[in-house]
């Protein structure tokens, strides 16, 4: 496409990332060979049925959940949208909703419109973090009431990789009879997840953050949670979600929660210490920078660095011209001149939150490549505080 990809620096893994060849290899029979109906009597459409509850298996095992537990949809956001509008139809009489200022848009948005959704007028909190990214357990405490439906809080922050305790809320809520809700579809794959071990309802995850294709989520709900269907049709994922499944990127999605579990220790390890050797730098190298987030309580693949008087759209159009790729936010909000919601909500300032940059790594990333950004990054920054008014009244 006119693009050379072959020298591409990629540090932009929450927004997306590279489908794994191993991904490929499982789904491509079901693009090719095995094309039947999941649903359909035969064999030939059994088998691939038979495929569709093996990825289930493999999805829930990463889970540590029962496979009942696991509805495939097309993406995190169907998944949390689901979840939510489920709780508020199964509870009609309570119109609270609690959640966090620095979610996802899948989950800010719908909380924002829950009013034309649903045709009643509900509340919502949104509950202050504080300046490391970290929410404060008695202020969640203090939000959940008798009208509470449903908590929604993300186990990790897709900007600045903080996670949250979402466990120990889940126990919270749950003490209250309150459903509870986490986006994880930044943490799926990065840290480990056991849902025997805790009391989340529902859980939301997406294909695409752990090396399987765009397309394809889950919605882990937990046996026993009364649940209703956001799409009615036909009687698939046993009548919780209708329309015929994806199934190619189901099985990929299957194949990628297997590799998962298998290279999660070194995300931890080996790409955590990629992450931490380009934080430092960068840190050490450019002055006026600064970390967003807790310098330990988050993922092990995610920074967020703050370079004062300079814009992050600028910033990564100097870098693209290397072919470094990172983000200045969410991917899903960073069509916006607006800083960041999570940074402002942080208390970032203004001059800080503006130069933000994301990088977030995977199992892909190198050594080569942490030097290679760190050899071009204090150039670029310095170039650009040249060009800025604000850098030479504040150097």
């Amino acid at each position: 496409m006119g693009f050379d990809n072959s020298h591409v620096v990629y540090m932009d893994n929450n927004a997306t990332t590279k489908i794994a060849p191993e991904v490929v290899d499982a789904m491509m029979p079901f693009l090719t060979d095995f094309y039947g109906n999941p649903s359909s009597m035969h064999t030939f459409g059994g088998q691939v049925g038979r495929a569709v509850e093996d990825a289930r298996e493999k999805v829930a095992s990463l889970l540590g959940a029962d496979p009942e537990e696991i509805i495939f949809t097309s993406c995190g956001t169907e998944s949390d949208s689901t979840a939510i509008l489920s709780a508020l139809q199964t509870f009609p009489e309570q119109r609270h909703v609690v959640t966090t200022r620095v979610e996802h848009p899948a989950v800010k948005s719908l909380c924002e419109n829950l009013t034309q959704l649903t045709g009643h007028k509900h509340r919502v909190t949104r509950l202050m973090i504080e300046a490391d990214g970290t929410l404060d357990m008695q202020r969640f405490q203090d939000a959940l009431t008798e009208d509470t439906a449903i908590v929604s809080v993300m186990w990790a922050n897709n900007e600045t990789g903080v996670i949250f305790p979402v466990e120990a809320m889940a126990a919270m809520a749950r003490e209250r009879g309150i459903l509870f809700h986490t986006d994880a579809v930044q943490a799926v794959g990065k840290i480990p997840i056991n849902m025997k071990d805790n009391q989340i309802d529902f859980l939301s995850l997406s294909g695409h953050k752990l090396h399987a294709p765009k397309g394809v989520g889950v919605l882990y709900v937990r046996k026993g949670t009364p649940f209703v269907p956001f799409l009615n049709g036909g009687h698939q994922e046993h009548g919780r979600r209708g329309g015929t499944e994806n199934v190619a990127s189901i099985v990929a999605l299957g194949r990628a929660c297997e590799l998962a579990g298998e290279t999660m220790k070194e995300e931890n390890t080996r790409v955590k210490a990629l992450r931490d050797k380009l934080e430092q730098g960068l840190l050490a190298s450019i002055p006026k920078s600064m970390l967003n987030g807790h310098p330990e309580q988050r993922l092990p693949n995610t920074t967020n660095v703050s370079f004062e008087y300079v814009e992050g759209e600028a910033i990564l159009l100097h870098m693209n011209q290397y072919n470094i790729c990172a983000s200045s936010g969410s991917a899903c909000t960073s069509g916006s001149l607006e800083p960041s919601h999570v940074l402002r909500a942080m208390g970032v300032p203004f001059t800080a939150a503006h130069g933000s940059i994301r990088f977030s790594l995977s199992i892909y990333n190198t050594e080569e490549e942490v030097n290679f950004v760190l050899d071009k990054m204090p150039a670029i920054i310095a170039n650009l505080r040249e060009m800025s008014p604000f850098w030479k009244n504040n150097k």
